[in-house]
């Protein structure tokens, strides 16, 4: 009897000390929504890959949501106890904005200084990082982390610039002579679709190209009742374009892949679009793709990628900054641009992808001189439908470049106001 409860005690103790050891075992969560196959997708699993070796004892729970599930229900998951220790976020007044402004996210800036992430990161870099009491980028404190970029370009086709003996611009008055080559061969030299957000991006490109840095954060943080002398200018720009046959008034039916389509078949020299297109006009087999910033404008639409947050109710936030160390790392940032991404803060020498390459180059470019000029969609609510047609509209002609503006202006003033 003794000895069965000497056995019986010892058994109690260890699976006391089983029991405190498993509850002092940390636990990490993570969720992002980036597919396995992106460039942010590859290159995340190998940082989880790299803090797993570092940790050993820390169980890793990971978890794949969506865009749309963390648009939705973000602030609800973030307010509850079940918010995981890093997610990615979405940027913007929207969302990221709405979460900072309750609360719900922890405040990064010391984090930040004591890490080196103020070395890695510049001011330009942390604009979507930063939000005020009401919810507004580029002010307050810093309560995410990017580490991707993006931005919209315009790729061209170096075969068929080399057969006509066009040089790439670097001025818009440079464009226009290439693309004169281009329309007396019958061919529209860009490829366009303004059934779907390309338009739009060419259009704002106009309109940063009369705007300066003071312009774009006014407009973007709805500060003031709409400016649109730019915007005017946009439309005037697109009309001329397509009376001179620069683009098709027929892309007024065409959606992106359409588009990409008349590019990669070479019936277009040039399509103007953003970095996401990369990769895949990289893998293009029967000419050589390469891409340049559109020539006069010093803003281009693009902005950093979304945000790694940690939540106000996390439970292993050193982890959690320990993760975001790793995503900048000069080796992951490496992998990303390498993986057919734009990280946003590879040295240009480890990057040996050739879109990745480039693309580091110029984002570099567009970040050293202020140029992040975001997207015209951003700043008011269902703005993007309102944009989409206001732009087919003024292509095809059936509105004034003024009446165009005009159409701009009405919402957005409409929400400026309430403010």
């Amino acid at each position: 009897m003794k000895a069965l409860s000497r056995l019986a005690l010892a058994l109690g103790a260890s699976m006391l000390m089983s029991t405190a050891v498993y509850a002092q075992e940390k636990t990490f969560k993570i969720w992002w929504y980036e597919a396995a196959d992106s460039a942010a997708g590859i290159t995340w699993k190998k940082a989880l890959e790299t803090f797993q070796a570092k940790h050993p004892d820390v169980k890793v729970q990971f978890e794949l949501k969506t865009f749309d599930q963390i648009t939705k229900s973000g602030t609800m998951i973030l307010n509850s106890a079940e918010a995981p220790d890093l997610m990615e976020y979405n940027k913007g007044n929207a969302v990221a904005g709405l979460a900072a402004s309750q609360g719900l996210l922890t405040e990064l800036d010391a984090v930040a200084k004591e890490r080196g992430w103020d070395k890695v990161l510049t001011d330009a870099s942390n604009q979507l990082s930063r939000y005020d009491e009401k919810g507004i980028y580029g002010n307050g404190p810093l309560i995410g982390v990017a580490n991707y970029g993006e931005f919209v370009s315009v790729f061209y086709n170096e075969d068929m610039f080399k057969a006509e003996g066009v040089a790439v611009p670097t001025t818009l008055e440079e464009m226009e002579k290439v693309m004169d080559v281009f329309v007396k061969k019958g061919i529209t030299p860009i490829a366009e679709a303004a059934n779907d957000y390309p338009a739009q991006h060419l259009m704002y490109l106009f309109a940063l190209s009369k705007a300066d840095a003071k312009w774009v954060s006014d407009f973007q943080a709805v500060r003031a009742p709409l400016d649109t002398a730019p915007f005017v200018y946009a439309g005037q720009k697109l009309q001329e374009w397509v009376s001179k046959g620069y683009i098709s008034k027929d892309s007024t039916g065409l959606k992106a892949p359409d588009m990409a389509n008349l590019f990669e078949t070479g019936k277009s020299p040039m399509v103007v679009t953003g970095t996401w297109y990369g990769a895949q006009f990289g893998k293009i087999k029967n000419f050589k793709a390469n891409q340049f910033l559109f020539p006069g404008n010093v803003i281009s639409p693009a902005s950093t990628g979304n945000i790694w947050v940690v939540p106000k109710n996390a439970k292993n936030k050193d982890l959690a900054y320990e993760f975001i160390d790793i995503t900048l790392s000069k080796e992951n940032q490496a992998l990303f641009g390498n993986s057919g991404g734009l990280p946003i803060a590879a040295d240009p020498a480890d990057v040996t992808d050739p879109v990745g390459k480039i693309e580091v180059e110029l984002f570099n470019k567009l970040v050293a001189q202020n140029g992040l000029g975001f997207y015209p969609d951003w700043p008011v609510p269902g703005y993007y439908d309102v944009m989409l047609k206001a732009t087919q509209a003024v292509i095809g002609g059936s509105v004034t470049p003024e009446e165009f503006a005009e159409r701009l202006k009405e919402p957005y003033d409409e929400v400026q106001g309430d403010q």
